[in-house]
């Protein structure tokens, strides 16, 4: 706790020391509206006094930067200002910082309210709903200080954030459409204008890469679907879009609506009025979003580069714009307004999915990913066999209980009804309906079908978006293997030919690079195997942004990471591999005392090194090897590591020798296993993967045995000995590490109780090894935290709930344990 209390106090320090006006300004925001008690909500005496409108005194405009309209703005503007004022202060400095922010929130609000004047004076009846209005909060110019930024940054981010930022204050606009949402968006115009008249560094022109356009166009697609979600959320929408809602993501009508419609003559639209105000809030809620989930799924597809999706969301689009159109004509009663007012509440909604449909024509080619053919017949069979088995037990489960609906049903009228129990209940007034559910059997049947019915079928589309479906053969696979038998490579080529492993090849199919997919991040091992490394790496990245993966070379040298940096890739240090030079080893010295030791309580021990393969060993030594590993994974309680860590199946590979601790009555004792390295077709040096060790055997069998490896292996002229690299730990160079590099070397920390990887370095480094570093390259740091989960899930790939419990549990009472234990350091 003490260690976790300090650590947080030097985070809180170092961000001071980076970004202080931001902290100050945060800690002066909260304490203003804790004590005025804006906080929980802004009275309307403190926004006439101190907020921003047509009616208030000019500097008003100063003062309503230290105020927040309520609980859900203070939270939403400390997250805008802790992301950009940091960024902000270390590019511009804290006064130019400052600056900005307030010639963005200043500009912002004069430009805003002068909107409203002029809306206003136009008779727009929703600008004119806004004049007299107050407004409060930095959010002006916290969007304005962000879209400011995007002038210094890479053109990457600087189009994302632009496109993320822009989309969001437009919709809050149209769709809540109150004072301050307007002023925001204004204040985001003068972020962009601060910008390109003082901060622009220069013309850059780069072309948009075929990853960027599809996650600008997704964005696009769900800034579509989150829009009417807002109003609906909204408590009092007031934007120009705000009836659009309805048509959307409509929600369930009030008991005064019900009330007056069911005092009229229109018997029909009373009675679906009922039914629809019968309906229970989750259902309701989630057969009210279904476009704005679809279109969600399917913005997922487009960045991932689906071609299912692309065709769903124009098809979608067209249809969606058909309906509006008819919707507007025949439907929505238009008022006494202007033509600006009509064209933007009316003309808007239309327009806007035609103008998706344009983006996606245009953006076609971006998109041609298609999934293999028995995956999109799997998915249409498990779509018809869900309708199927729903509608049967809506039809017949409904007439065996009949007398839970009023009026009770006949089995046509259950089956004449079906249709309607798949839309949303804000659609039923385009079908009459005739009853409704009481019971709770027939309200189950009567809301949920639907519900079930979409969820599986948006689940099934976002897992055909997600799920990969790499293709090779053990042709590749073959090519691979005389590949790194011929340009040879880092101490862990060998492991590009273990199962599991995809292979992409240049043009020429000279130089291969072994990868495996795990949650659309492609994951390689080692290092490129051939002459042409570097264009490799542009070869697979291209190969990947097509497939819609993210590229992730995993335990690759110095070498290749020097490469990759010129492309602009990040790096990070995740493991350190440790090499023997065989040329003059000799165990002489204090330095290697525990090593001859090992030696001598062996030979005493009547144990002695034995050369074998896995494949052709007896049974009664396989069958210890067997026991013995067996004996080591029930003593952890967790699966067996994979990915960089071979197991049992990999000890029968082609080329690899076992070595095995043996006594006098063939009991095996230990066992290593080393993977051949190879360089112009013959092997040059050998990689220890697999050890283990009997628990109650002999306790330095694994000194004994590295030993012994290293002492035949040098008389057999092998230059070197990989002693393989300890994953999550590395040697302290005296460089002070990156935030990413701090996370992981914490993460190593916290695996230490369980898994050993620190003790595992700190055994190698017995035998005085030469350390290289291995390292993590990946080209989006925005794909951190799903290149984490893709990493954790290669090496644990069988990892169930209970086991990952278990995994928890054991890393808090060990790290305790260390903690606690009298003569450990704390």
């Amino acid at each position: 706790m003490a260690r976790a209390a300090d650590r947080a106090g030097q985070m809180i320090a170092r961000l001071f020391r980076t970004a202080p006006l931001t902290c100050a300004f945060l800690i002066v925001f909260w304490t203003v509206g804790a004590l005025t008690g804006a906080i929980g909500g802004a009275s309307e005496e403190l926004l006439t006094r101190t907020g921003f409108g047509t009616g208030s005194p000019w500097w008003t405009v100063l003062t309503s930067a230290l105020w927040s309209m309520d609980l859900l703005g203070y939270v939403a503007t400390t997250v805008l200002l802790a992301v950009t004022g940091p960024l902000a202060e270390r590019e511009f400095g804290a006064l130019r910082t400052a600056a900005i922010f307030l010639a963005t929130h200043v500009l912002g609000s004069f430009l805003g309210l002068w909107l409203v004047l002029v809306g206003g004076d136009l008779h727009w009846g929703w600008l004119e709903s806004l004049v007299g209005e107050s407004a409060a909060g930095p959010s002006i110019g916290g969007v304005g200080l962000a879209l400011a930024l995007t002038f210094r940054l890479p053109p990457l981010w600087r189009r994302r954030v632009r496109l993320m930022m822009i989309l969001s204050v437009l919709v809050l606009t149209l769709y809540s459409g109150w004072l301050e949402d307007l002023l925001r968006l204004s204040g985001g115009v003068a972020g962009l204008l601060v910008g390109a008249l003082f901060l622009k560094s220069g013309p850059v022109h780069k072309a948009r890469s075929l990853q960027e356009t599809r996650v600008l166009v997704a964005l696009l697609l769900a800034a579509s679907a989150l829009g009417p979600v807002v109003s609906m959320m909204s408590p009092y929408p007031n934007g120009p879009l705000w009836w659009f809602a309805d048509v959307v993501a409509v929600a369930q009508p009030s008991q005064d609506d019900v009330d007056a419609m069911c005092s009229s003559d229109a018997v029909e639209l009373c009675r679906t009025m009922v039914v629809q105000l019968s309906y229970g809030r989750f259902p309701a809620l989630v057969m009210s979003l279904l476009p704005a989930l679809l279109l969600l799924v399917l913005a997922e597809g487009l960045r991932r580069g689906r071609r299912f999706a692309w065709r769903t969301a124009l098809v979608f689009n067209v249809a969606f714009a058909a309906f509006i159109g008819s919707y507007v004509v025949h439907v929505a009663q238009f008022p006494d307004a202007s033509v600006l007012e009509l064209a933007v509440s009316f003309g808007v909604p239309m327009l806007a999915p035609l103008a998706i449909t344009v983006v996606l024509l245009l953006t076609r080619r971006h998109f041609d990913v298609r999934l293999p053919r028995h995956a999109v017949v799997r998915f249409w069979r498990f779509t018809a066999i869900s309708v199927a088995l729903l509608s049967a037990m809506y039809v017949f489960g409904g007439y065996l209980v009949r007398d839970q609906f009023t009026p009770e049903p006949g089995f046509g009228a259950l089956l004449a009804d079906l249709p309607t129990r798949f839309l949303p209940p804000g659609y039923l007034d385009l079908v009459p309906l005739q009853f409704s559910a009481e019971g709770f059997v027939g309200t189950l049947l009567f809301e949920y079908t639907g519900v079930v019915f979409w969820l599986i079928v948006l689940a099934g589309l976002l897992m055909a978006s997600w799920r990969t479906w790499p293709s090779s053969c053990e042709k590749s696979a073959a090519h691979a293997r005389q590949l790194m038998r011929r340009h040879g490579g880092s101490s862990l080529s060998y492991m590009t030919t273990w199962r599991g492993n995809q292979y992409w090849f240049t043009p020429d199919g000279e130089t291969a690079i072994a990868y495996r997919v795990v949650a659309t991040i492609a994951l390689t091992v080692g290092d490129p195997i051939g002459p042409a490394r570097l264009d490799a790496v542009r070869g697979f990245a291209e190969f990947c942004a097509r497939n819609g993966w993210t590229p992730c070379l995993y335990s690759v040298g110095a070498e290749t990471r020097a490469a990759v940096e010129e492309l602009g890739w990040s790096t990070v240090q995740v493991a350190e591999d440790t090499m023997i030079e065989l040329d003059e080893l000799s165990f002489t010295g204090k330095k290697w005392q525990d090593v001859r030791t090992a030696l001598n309580k062996a030979a005493k021990a009547g144990i002695t090194a034995e050369w074998c393969t896995y494949a052709e060993a007896p049974y009664a030594i396989t069958d210890q090897i067997r026991s013995i590993s067996a004996e080591w994974v029930a003593d952890k309680g967790l699966p067996e590591m994979g990915f960089t860590l071979g197991g049992l199946e990999e000890l029968a590979g082609d080329g690899v020798r076992c070595l095995l601790a043996v006594d006098g009555d063939r009991t095996v004792h230990g066992i290593t296993s080393w993977l051949p390295v190879y360089s112009d077709g013959e092997v040059v040096g050998w990689t220890l993967d697999f050890m283990r060790r009997r628990s109650h055997g002999f306790r330095g069998s694994m000194e004994f045995l590295i030993a012994s490896a290293a002492q035949q292996l040098q008389a057999e002229g092998a230059r070197f000995l990989s002693l393989s690299g300890a994953p999550l730990a590395r040697l302290d160079r005296g460089e002070r590490p990156r935030a990413l590099q701090r996370v992981l070397d914490f993460t190593g920390q916290v695996l230490e109780p369980v898994y050993g990887f620190r003790s595992l370095f700190a055994f190698k480094a017995k035998f005085q090894p030469t350390y290289q570093p291995m390292f993590m390259a990946y080209p989006d740091s925005a794909a951190l935290p799903r290149i984490a989960n893709a990493v954790s899930r290669a090496y644990l790939p069988h990892l169930n709930a209970r086991q990952g419990l278990r995994l928890a549990t054991k890393m808090i009472i060990r790290t305790r344990e260390r903690v606690t234990t009298p003569g450990r350091t704390r």
